[in-house]
């Protein structure tokens, strides 16, 4: 445990001057570089903006409106056949949607039936095994102008389902109800 310990502390701060000193042995600017890099982050993070004010202001009204428990109590029966609780179901809607909003439920499942408790574990597991695929979609192909997302979509769909229920037969078969 220990050597985990010291590796963590140091692993970053050694990657670093691993990156400095082969950017300096092989003659590159790295000062220079790490600026214009910097500059270009800043660009992107201001071309992606308005896609990520139209996700938020777009999941808000999804959920203020009242469309998120219209769409609970329609999928609610086709969950209990594949063996989603009811408790799970709104952060398995939101999860494709957004990662802030994603994590904000997460955070109430865990104070409302606890971090070891099969609902915290599975919306946990869940968590790590699905992606915020119409916030991805929408902030990164927005920025660069991709308009048909049609296969993109379907694909991300289907591989965030496939997450969805992994997390369910794993957490199964591991842990307790």
């Amino acid at each position: 445990m220990e050597i985990i310990k010291l590796i963590s502390s140091y692993a970053i701060p050694v990657f670093i001057f691993i990156v400095l000193g082969y950017g300096y042995i092989k003659g590159v600017k790295v000062y220079d570089v790490f600026i214009e890099g910097a500059k270009e982050g800043l660009t992107t993070a201001l071309r992606v903006l308005p896609y990520m004010v139209a996700m938020f202001v777009a999941i808000g009204i999804f959920r203020a409106s009242g469309a998120m428990d219209v769409l609970i109590a329609i999928v609610t029966p086709a969950a209990g056949l594949f063996g989603i609780p009811v408790q799970i179901l709104p952060l398995a809607i939101i999860r494709p949607l957004s990662g802030i909003a994603s994590t904000s439920m997460l955070a109430e499942i865990l104070r409302i039936y606890s971090p070891d408790s099969y609902l915290g574990r599975l919306a946990s597991t869940m968590m790590g095994s699905t992606e915020t695929i119409f916030y991805t979609i929408s902030v990164y192909y927005g920025s660069i102008g991709v308009k048909k997302i049609r296969y993109t979509l379907w694909a991300a769909l289907l591989a965030d389902l496939a997450g969805l229920m992994a997390s369910i037969l794993i957490c199964n078969l591991v842990f307790d109800k």
